[in-house]
């Protein structure tokens, strides 16, 4: 952590100052101006920072959205949208974590984002046994399918939603990260999904592993050629800013991982990305907005740090020192931040 010469470090985290890098950040750590809103649109503010966490079988659950620094100063709408939920009980119950972010400069797309989660929250609950035998047992490729329709029928809902709200469709919609894990104690399958930008990660040991995508004439030749959209990525990992550089190297992907990448729904803003792995004791497994990761793939001393303060053999923080950490800033890093992070054990 980096302090000014008149600030002790226990002043900076009162101050909610924590930084890395080799300067503070631009606007200041705590907000500054509230949205605008009209007296008959409460029901669309958006609180600052939501903050959630649960623990079943052998994971625990931690999960935070917050306000970016620029949007606090600007007094704009969180644009990141996030949704923890529990579908049935017991053993047979399924845990939904998803996290959404609007198109920036769009007007209410911080709706959109928020629209995305709870109808993707809505369509996963009602096929819920399905989902969660299919996890259970293995299914993979059902999954994949499955979800694939999912997601674009949800994109679908978003078409409907800007022409209600008179914005262009093109330009009114969100990316979406999304896991779905079992309760069952004797289920280590964790499943992702989604489409749009944003951020899956493991930390594994001392390692962090970037486990986005790759372009589908790496992974799946056999895949159809993406739509055109945002471009992809050519590299199946990047340095994190761990020194010395521990990244996973480029070549293959992690085993235990599916590279299914296809072409996507006409609404949706990117190829639709499905992941299936076993957690193993240990590993860190990291979704987040493009907000906190472009500046865990470009901030130096970040990934660093939080991997000191996560590493699998350490107690998964708190709620509060979970939100200390997603909010470590950065400077050029002022977007809103939303992450998910399990703890395996």
């Amino acid at each position: 952590m980096s302090v000014t010469d008149t600030l002790t470090d226990v002043e900076w985290a009162r101050r909610g100052g924590e930084f890395v890098g080799g300067g503070p950040p631009t606007y200041e750590a705590e907000p500054t101006a509230l949205p605008e809103v009209a007296p008959g649109a409460l029901a669309d503010l958006v609180p600052d920072t939501v903050l959630d966490g649960a623990r079943y079988g052998s994971f625990t659950l931690r999960a935070a959205s917050t306000r970016g620094d620029s949007p606090r100063y600007r007094g704009e709408q969180r644009r990141d949208a996030l949704l923890t939920a529990r579908f049935g009980g017991g053993e047979d119950a399924l845990v939904f974590v998803a996290v959404a972010t609007g198109a920036r400069g769009v007007p209410r797309t911080d709706r959109a984002a928020d629209s995305l989660v709870r109808w993707m929250g809505e369509a996963v609950g009602r096929s819920r046994a399905r989902l969660s035998e299919d996890i259970r047992t293995g299914r993979r490729a059902a999954l994949k399918g499955g979800l694939h329709r999912l997601t674009g029928r949800t994109y679908g809902l978003m078409r409907a939603q800007a022409e209600e709200f008179g914005v262009d469709p093109a330009g009114y919609t969100a990316g979406l990260r999304c896991l779905l894990l079992s309760a069952d104690p004797r289920c280590r399958t964790r499943v992702f999904f989604g489409t749009g930008t944003g951020g899956l990660f493991r930390l594994r040991g001392d390692e962090w592993q970037d486990l986005e995508p790759a372009p589908p004439e790496e992974e799946a030749p056999q895949a159809p050629p993406p739509a055109p959209g945002p471009p992809a990525d050519p590299r199946l990992t990047v340095d994190l800013g761990v020194q010395p550089q521990r990244s996973a190297p480029a070549g293959p992907p992690p085993p235990g991982f599916g590279a299914l990448v296809d072409t996507p729904d006409p609404g949706e803003p990117a190829p639709f990305a499905f992941r299936a792995s076993e957690g193993r004791p240990g590993d860190v497994l990291l979704l987040c907005s493009p907000g906190f990761a472009e500046p865990l793939r470009g901030a130096p001393g970040l990934a660093a740090e939080l991997g000191e303060r996560w590493r699998g053999e350490e107690a998964p923080p708190g709620l509060a020192a979970f939100l200390g950490d997603v909010q470590l800033r950065a400077k050029g890093f002022a977007d809103d931040r939303t992450a998910a992070a399990l703890w395996e054990s």
